[in-house]
């Protein structure tokens, strides 16, 4: 009786709110003019604000909240170091993890030739990616045709359908099917070193190619010949590619210099060139993230989360931050390159090539501060991985615990410290993501979990989209 009479109350009590405030849209509450008033009473407009409106409204942020004795305290020094030549530039493209891959790779060629400096072609993958990618929306589209237009997962597919983003899966897919080639044999374009204007027909022709075919679905095509209609609009693709990349090299002579001033001559194919030149196992290597809004130690799959339709989408190994950390670090001290993932947009100091959270203090000169645990912020989409670069160094403390790791870069030479990034641990907590070692650097236990059912995560996943 006590229930029922609870009910009966909270029953009455919403039908009299309702009453007075109405239903549905008119329950919500706008901006009154005593809210207004209230709101303009909690600014108090003295000298000190006075001249923070000016100065805030009239300078760039970062440089208004650089913290001088952060920087102070900096330094540029590191325990251990690869040995590596050169840095690469992606300029105005999404290819970083493109870029990362293949700056795992280069310091292995360039000792195995003893050449002062080396540079996959990154057109060379590029090219093979689009197409890829382009083929796989298309089969997704044909694998959703019976679905509304508004469907989520169709949604998701339609906002970017070739994009330039990509994940270490990427690589690895793209380098087992079609090998590698240096620069010098299919070097930069126009439109791959600023690939916006080539992406906006690669997606105005997709899209096109989208409606025709749930045209014809609608009409009645069967699956079969859906496809054969695919191969045609693939033909429209690659030369649209070709007209923008160049065409990819079957065969090619490199011929090269090295230290020693002696020349390297043969002959190639592509394939033939990365397995002699590299010589590595993609397989053995594993992607670990930590996506702090999902249970540890398990092993998940993302949907669509791949650049070729006929293999599997991107799996990875939930773990914490601090075995992320365990793993990376194994792999540096033992002179091997770690591609990883992180939130690039988030306390960088792009002129000094410093990664810290303290390198500005933003929180003093506004009085806010925007409080959220790392699981928050990927969840309410305030930070995802959103840039692939390599740890090629560290510098640990006297406890052998690292302090800072030495980051190098895609952006050129003339960013950051010659191309090259300082981060501080305490950024690698709150803004890193995924990191990608070999198994051995990786316990059992934790291997064990790749033999497991992954749970599927949906094509909108904030760490799908990451470089999407």
């Amino acid at each position: 009786m006590k229930r029922v009479l609870s009910v009966l109350t909270v029953l009455v009590v919403l039908i009299s709110w309702f009453a007075v405030k109405g239903f549905a849209a008119d329950a919500h509450e706008g901006l009154t003019p005593e809210l207004i008033k209230e709101l303009e009473g909690s600014f108090e407009l003295n000298p000190q604000t006075r001249a923070l409106i000016n100065a805030v409204s009239n300078n760039d942020l970062k440089v208004l909240s650089f913290d001088r004795e952060f920087h102070s305290r900096h330094d540029d020094l590191f325990s251990s170091k690869i040995e590596t030549k050169g840095i690469t530039n992606q300029k105005s493209s999404g290819r970083c993890w493109l870029f990362a891959g293949f700056n795992m790779m280069r310091p292995a060629v360039m000792k195995k030739y003893n050449l002062s400096e080396f540079e996959f072609s990154e057109n060379y993958l590029f090219f093979w990616d689009k197409l890829e990618k382009a083929n796989t929306f298309l089969e997704a589209v044909i694998e959703t045709r019976d679905r509304d237009i508004d469907d989520r997962e169709l949604q998701t597919l339609l906002k970017d359908p070739v994009p330039d983003g990509g994940w270490w899966n990427y690589v690895v897919n793209l380098i087992e099917k079609y090998g590698t080639v240096p620069k010098s044999v299919m070097p930069e374009t126009k439109n791959t070193s600023s690939t916006g204007r080539m992406n906006k027909q690669l997606n105005r022709v997709v899209r096109s190619f989208a409606a025709q075919i749930r045209e014809a679905a609608s009409e009645g095509a069967s699956e079969a010949e859906l496809r054969a209609g695919k191969v045609e609009m693939l033909k429209k693709v690659y030369r649209l590619l070709v007209l923008n990349m160049g065409i990819p090299p079957e065969e090619f002579t490199w011929r090269v210099e090295d230290k020693d001033e002696k020349i390297f001559e043969k002959n190639y194919t592509p394939l033939s060139f990365y397995k002699e030149a590299v010589k590595v196992d993609l397989k053995d290597y594993i992607c670990l993230l930590d996506h702090p809004g999902y249970e540890y130690n398990k092993l998940y799959r993302i949907r669509f989360c791949r650049n070729m339709s006929d293999l599997s989408d991107m799996e990875f190994i939930n773990v914490e931050i601090d075995k992320l950390r365990e793993y990376a670090l194994k792999a540096v001290l033992n002179d091997e390159p770690v591609w990883f993932a992180a939130d690039v947009g988030k306390a960088n100091d792009t002129k000094n090539g410093i990664l810290a959270s303290g390198a500005y203090d933003v929180a003093s000169l506004l009085g806010t501060k925007a409080l959220m645990t790392k699981a928050q912020r990927v969840l309410y989409r305030e930070s995802i991985p959103s840039h692939a670069m390599v740890f090629i160094g560290v510098d640990l403390s006297d406890d052998n615990t690292p302090e800072k790791w030495l980051v190098e870069n895609s952006w050129g030479k003339d960013t950051g410290n010659n191309g090259l990034w300082t981060m501080y641990d305490e950024w690698f907590d709150k803004y890193v993501f995924s990191v990608i070692v070999r198994r051995s650097h990786v316990p059992k236990d934790v291997l064990k979990i790749l033999k497991t059912e992954p749970e599927i995560l949906p094509a909108w996943d904030p760490m799908r989209g990451a470089f999407n």
